[in-house]
């Protein structure tokens, strides 16, 4: 999405805005099919609001997703100026943001080879999300200082937010994960 905005491709861009859109369902329908299997086995899984927790935060990270995909969709279709400079930055802080989804990804891979596998897993989430936080701290002062017009400027620095908030999302998701890889 960011390289469509990058770009300028409204057209890839509607397009990607509405697969994220179904993807955000699809996140939804596992959560609430998670939570159904959980309400099921109910009292046979003493970890059960582990899960459910692990579950919501990852869910969360669809739902900040469809947010961006919303703004920078806003601000292409609406035409507003943002510097190629602005939006290289935005790039290399949602690349450091997949990143950590990726290594969370690798975290919960790993959680039924034990303990030791998830904790170094999680430690990666940790890593990415303070890379996240460098380079959200440097974007959010850069645009701050930008010439924007003031509508595009607070999308953007809602973008940054939602960003920053998908990689806490990550690390929390990995502190939930640790839980779980005592118990299975």
């Amino acid at each position: 999405m960011i390289e469509c905005f990058i770009n300028n491709d409204k057209g890839k861009a509607k397009q990607l805005f509405n697969d994220i859109r179904c993807g955000e369902e699809d996140v939804d329908n596992a959560r609430r099919m998670v939570s159904q299997e959980l309400a099921e086995i109910g009292a046979i899984l003493l970890s059960r609001e582990d899960f459910l927790r692990f579950t919501s935060l990852t869910s969360e990270i669809a739902d900040f997703s469809e947010g961006i995909a919303f703004r920078l969709f806003e601000i292409m279709d609406y035409g507003w100026n943002v510097s190629m400079e602005i939006k290289k930055d935005l790039l290399k802080l949602s690349e450091a943001v997949f990143e950590a989804v990726l290594k969370l990804r690798e975290t919960m891979m790993v959680l039924s080879y034990g303990s030791a596998r998830t904790m170094e897993k999680a430690k990666e989430v940790e890593i990415a999300e303070r890379t996240v936080d460098e380079i959200y701290r440097e974007l959010e002062i850069r645009l701050l200082n930008s010439k924007l017009e003031f509508p595009a400027l607070i999308l953007l620095r809602d973008v940054l937010q939602l960003l920053e908030d998908s990689a806490d999302k990550a690390e929390d998701a990995a502190d939930a994960a640790r839980v779980l890889s005592f118990i299975m």
